[in-house]
């Protein structure tokens, strides 16, 4: 199996394993709640899923080829996404303007994160990896960061958000290049994850050098 078919039991498995919380039989895995709420079983412990959630109000992600459901759990959503990877080295970007995100924007990021739903956003999403900003003033407008880490040679783009106020200036655009030139100065492939009813955001990655590799689900899980 390539490891980005299944990219956080690939993750939580290797260069992210110190995030990872193991149910009792080591069958099932999520990363640390406070990160987010990506899980995964064993092939054939689907049910295992179950040992992970942590009351009615507590809800687990799966990213995987096919939808996931379980013995005890609803889905709460089943979308189609698609998984897209660089094909070439990131092409030079002017990064002026560009901060280095760090604690003290801590709240602005989850406020804008929150308020735009790139994706699910916890207490330390912000430190999978380094995440970028753009600022008008003081104000938080835009930022992309990186998430998975699924084996040698992959990251993953994620956390790409802009105010709605200011979309349309090519600030995602900016800031993707520059989350890539990390990635690349690392020696990992950038890939992503976008909602496959998403045409604007594909059109952007495709431009950026990104080509779908594959549609993948994302299933939502509650007890239930």
């Amino acid at each position: 199996m390539h490891p980005l078919d299944r990219p956080f039991w690939t993750a939580l498995n290797t260069r992210q394993s110190h995030l990872a919380r193991w149910n009792a039989a080591r069958t099932a895995v999520r990363i640390d709640p406070d990160y987010g709420p990506f899980t995964n079983a064993a092939p054939g412990h689907d049910a295992a899923l179950l040992d992970l959630l942590n009351g009615p109000e507590d809800e687990i992600w799966l990213v995987e080829p096919e939808a996931v459901s379980a013995p005890g759990l609803t889905a709460k959503l089943t979308a189609p996404l698609v998984q897209m990877v660089s094909q070439n080295p990131p092409p030079e970007a002017d990064f002026a303007g560009i901060a280095a995100l760090d604690e003290s924007h801590a709240d602005q990021m989850a406020a804008l994160a929150i308020a735009t739903k790139p994706g699910p956003w916890g207490a330390k999403t912000r430190l999978y990896g380094q995440f970028y900003g753009i600022f008008d003033g003081e104000r938080l407008i835009a930022m992309a960061g990186e998430r998975a880490r699924p084996g040698d040679g992959w990251a993953e783009v994620s956390g790409v958000c802009t105010d709605p106020d200011y979309r349309g200036r090519g600030l995602a655009r900016r800031l993707i290049l520059r989350v890539m030139a990390d990635l690349a100065a690392r020696g990992d492939a950038a890939y992503l994850h976008s909602w496959a009813g998403n045409a604007a955001a594909i059109a952007l990655y495709e431009q950026l050098g990104f080509a779908i590799r594959r549609p993948m689900v994302a299933s939502v899980l509650t007890l239930g």
